[in-house]
């Protein structure tokens, strides 16, 4: 039976993302009538419609959707000359941008002092290629909004690449987009990194829900569903979070360890606490795991065997989502034979397959040995949840 309702889920799956590309291809297709076509219907323009058609205009929007950055509201995106010259390097960057206005030249050296010493903070952002924030005097690129704000009086403004260490003379010099990781990096500039620090893997809250009702009832998924949001355990209280992030260390986030919790509760201890109640206020006596306030204290408590047993469960469905083909050990041997100048699509796709599946494999001893190895995982995560696009 489990395994039906995940072999149905994937079919479903497969069919909403190829619906989404259609979709994608109609919108393209929709601009190019809107905006290409007229001017080749144009007689005095003389253009050649060789160069014009609707494939030229999908790889030209997608050259320019990946180097462009988001000016401000009435410009909306657009070209940075030379900024966007740069190739990322994960955490390795070795040239930061910052904005100055004409104004404040002279105290543009200092400013650069403090912004260089803080560099790592200030460009840790998670989207667009790193470009600068024109709301303030002297501000770092940060999160790839080049903010030229209306409002400013129309300062000349002009924009300074710093370098932030020392590059051998004829080596490419690097920028960063952000802290991303491999998933958004081929979704968004179509190439990936190994080893890469940023990297997380998505379970969707619908692989939750489907483990959920095949150990118990539909009725008892929803309405332990329903008590996570209402106990506001589910992050920012909001019930759009449709998804859930392992890091790079394979620690599940603390959102999902309380909804697993919630979910294996017995159903006498939640009538004894008060829980089934609608309203927080109702509840007879705080659980620990409610009132915990120290996160790894609070972890530790939610890994129960239970817990940790359903943490296997959903990896092995997350992973049964890339089909049965080959394993994770094939995908390695297909990748060290794919040539990244012959077929780059082939390469980065492995990349990224191979690079979720050993979250998965992290994600499995972490569950395996419970609340045992969530200490040094503690320490060495350092990454914000980033929004998913």
């Amino acid at each position: 039976m489990y395994l039906v309702v995940y072999t149905v889920y994937v079919q479903l799956l497969v069919a909403i993302c190829r619906q989404i590309i259609k979709e994608d291809k109609a919108l393209v297709c929709q601009d190019w009538k809107d905006y290409i076509k007229p001017l080749l219907d144009s007689v005095s323009l003389e253009l050649n419609p060789d160069f014009f058609t609707v494939d030229e205009y999908l790889a030209a929007k997608s050259l320019i959707a990946s180097r462009s950055f988001q000016i401000d509201e009435y410009h909306g995106s657009g070209m940075v000359p030379l900024a966007d010259l740069f190739n990322h390097k994960t955490a390795a960057e070795d040239v930061h941008f910052t904005s100055v206005s004409s104004s404040s030249e002279s105290d543009t050296d200092t400013e650069s002092e403090n912004e260089n010493e803080n560099a790592n903070d200030e460009n840790s952002g998670d989207d667009e290629p790193v470009a600068p924030d024109f709301d303030s005097e002297t501000e770092g690129f940060s999160e790839g909004d080049l903010e030229l704000s209306s409002t400013s009086e129309n300062k000349p403004t002009f924009m300074e690449m710093i370098m932030i260490k020392d590059v051998n003379a004829g080596s490419e010099v690097f920028n960063t987009y952000g802290s991303l990781g491999n998933a958004a990096l081929l979704h968004r500039y179509g190439f990936t990194e190994p080893d890469n620090p940023f990297d997380i893997l998505n379970i969707d809250l619908d692989i939750v829900v489907q483990w959920s009702s095949s150990l118990f009832s539909r009725r008892h998924s929803r309405r332990r569903l329903s008590l996570w949001r209402k106990l506001n355990l589910s992050g920012s209280g909001s019930e759009d979070s449709d998804y859930f992030e392992i890091s790079f260390n394979g620690e599940p986030e603390l959102e999902l360890l309380l909804l697993l919790y919630v979910i294996l509760l017995p159903e006498e201890k939640i009538q004894e606490l008060g829980l089934a109640s609608s309203s927080t206020s109702e509840v007879k006596e705080t659980p620990s795991f409610l009132s915990n306030k120290d996160p790894e204290s609070r972890k530790k408590e939610l890994l129960t065997k239970s817990v940790c047993r359903a943490l296997l469960s959903l990896a092995d469905a997350r992973e049964s989502l890339y089909g049965r083909l080959n394993s994770l050990e094939e995908d390695v041997r297909l990748f060290n034979e794919c040539c990244h100048a012959v077929d780059s699509k082939l390469y980065h796709s492995l990349m990224l397959r191979i690079s979720e599946r050993r979250i998965l494999e992290k994600l499995r001893s972490f569950a395996s040995s419970g609340a045992g190895n969530f200490r040094k995982n503690s320490q060495t995560r350092t990454r914000k949840r980033a929004k998913r696009t």
